[in-house]
C-alpha cells in the first residue's frame, strides 16, 4: 500500500487513515459498489489488494469511498484540468487612444489596428480623451468615436456605446458572431 503525504498534494481527498467516518460505502477498483461497510474493513480491503482507499465524495451520508492507485488518480484528475485549461479560450482588452481632432487616414491607420485585434479574437476599447477646450466640442469626439465603429461595421460590433468616462469617452468593440453577421 501506498502511503502519500496528502498535505502536499490535495487538501480536499482524504486517503486511507485519514478517513474519519465511521461507515463508508465502498466502490472496489473495478467500478462495482460492494456496499456500505465499517472503515476498519473497508481498509483492510483496499490493502489487501494493495490499493488505496480513496474519498470520493465526502458530503454523502455515509461518504463514499474508492479502491483505486491514489498516484494514477492524482495523475487523471491533473491530465483533466490540463486539458480544460487547454481548451479555454481567453481574450484579451486592447486599447486604441483617439483624438478629438483626428484626421481621416489617421483614422483609418487605427481602425485597421483595430480590426486586427477584432479578428484575432480580442475586444477593443476605444478611448478619446478630451483636454482643455476639447471638452467644448464633445459632441465632435462623439461623431468621430461613431464614424470609427462605422468604419469597423463590417467584422465588428459595438459592445459598450460611446460615454463620458472622467475627462474622456470611451466604449468597447467586440468580433462579430455568426447572428450578428
Amino acid at each position: 500500500m501506498i502511503k502519500l503525504e496528502v498535505a502536499s498534494i490535495s487538501k480536499e481527498t482524504l486517503i486511507n487513515d485519514e478517513i474519519r467516518a465511521e461507515e463508508v460505502r465502498v466502490i472496489d477498483d473495478n467500478g462495482e459498489m460492494i456496499g456500505i461497510l465499517p472503515i476498519e474493513e473497508a481498509l483492510a480491503l483496499a490493502e489487501e489488494k494493495d490499493l488505496d482507499l480513496v474519498e470520493v465524495s465526502p458530503n454523502a451520508v455515509p461518504p463514499v469511498c474508492k479502491i483505486l492507485d491514489y498516484g494514477k488518480y492524482r495523475y487523471e484528475i491533473q491530465k483533466r484540468e490540463k486539458d480544460a485549461k487547454k481548451k479555454q479560450k481567453t481574450t484579451e482588452v486592447k486599447e486604441v487612444r483617439l483624438s478629438c481632432f483626428i484626421e481621416e487616414h489617421d483614422l483609418q491607420v487605427k481602425a485597421k489596428a483595430a480590426s486586427k485585434f477584432i479578428q484575432e479574437g480580442n475586444r477593443v476599447k476605444v478611448s478619446l480623451r478630451l483636454r482643455g477646450r476639447e471638452r467644448d466640442y464633445a459632441s465632435h469626439a462623439f461623431d468621430v468615436m461613431n464614424d470609427f465603429a462605422e468604419s469597423l461595421s463590417d467584422v465588428a460590433t459595438v459592445e459598450k456605446k460611446p460615454k463620458f468616462e472622467g475627462r474622456g469617452i470611451a466604449m468597447f468593440i467586440v468580433p462579430k458572431t455568426d447572428k450578428d453577421k
